[in-house]
C-alpha cells in the first residue's frame, strides 16, 4: 500500500507475454506459432492491462477470429482481465517475416515454404515462383495443380519425381 492506495502489480512483463503468445499455434499450420508467423506485431503493457497488435496474413483471412480468441483466452488465463486486440494493416504482412527456422518447420510439416522475395505483387493469390521445391523429396520438378490449397494462402502443387501432392505457402 502506498499513500493509502493499493498498488496494482503487473501480472507479467512484456517478455512473458511474448513467450505465452509464442505458445499459440497457427490454427491452419499448427507447427508454427502466431508469433513465428509474424501475426503478432507488438505488445503493450500498462499496469494490469495488455494490448496486443496483430496483422492479418491477408484481407479476409478466416483465421483472424481464431487468432483473437486464442490470444484473449491465453492472456485471460494468465491473469489479464480484459486483453485488448488491435488490428494493424500497415505495413501489410509478408511471408518475408518468417524466419529460416519457421520455413524449415513448414518444410518438415510437408508444406513447401515461400521462396523469399518471390511474391507476385500484382496478384495476392498467385501460386508463387515458377520453381517450388517438393518438401518430400526435394525435387524441383514440380507443377501447380491449383492456385488454392486447403486455404487461400496456399497453392496445391504436385511433384513429378515422387508423384506426391503438396501445398505451397504462397508469397505475399
Amino acid at each position: 500500500m502506498q499513500n493509502g492506495k493499493i498498488m496494482e502489480t503487473l501480472v507479467a512483463n512484456e517478455k512473458q507475454v511474448w513467450d505465452w503468445l509464442d505458445q499459440i499455434p497457427d490454427p491452419e499450420i499448427p507447427v508454427i506459432s502466431i508469433v513465428e508467423l509474424g501475426v503478432v506485431r507488438k505488445v503493450e503493457l500498462n499496469k494490469n492491462k495488455v494490448i496486443v497488435f496483430i496483422t492479418p496474413t491477408y484481407t479476409g483471412c478466416p483465421a483472424m477470429n481464431v487468432f483473437e480468441a486464442d490470444i484473449i483466452s491465453m492472456l485471460t488465463e494468465k491473469g489479464f482481465k480484459k486483453p485488448i486486440i488491435r488490428t494493424v494493416w500497415s505495413p501489410p504482412w509478408t511471408t518475408d517475416w518468417l524466419s529460416d527456422h519457421s520455413l524449415e518447420k513448414l518444410r518438415d510439416y510437408g508444406i513447401a515454404p515461400p521462396v523469399k522475395g518471390s511474391a507476385d505483387k500484382g496478384n495476392l493469390f498467385s501460386a508463387g515462383p515458377k520453381t517450388v521445391t517438393c518438401p518430400k523429396c526435394w525435387s524441383d520438378d514440380t507443377k501447380v495443380i491449383s492456385q488454392f490449397g486447403s486455404t487461400a494462402c496456399k497453392a496445391l502443387y504436385s511433384c513429378n519425381s515422387c508423384k506426391e501432392p503438396f501445398e505451397y505457402f504462397k508469397c505475399i
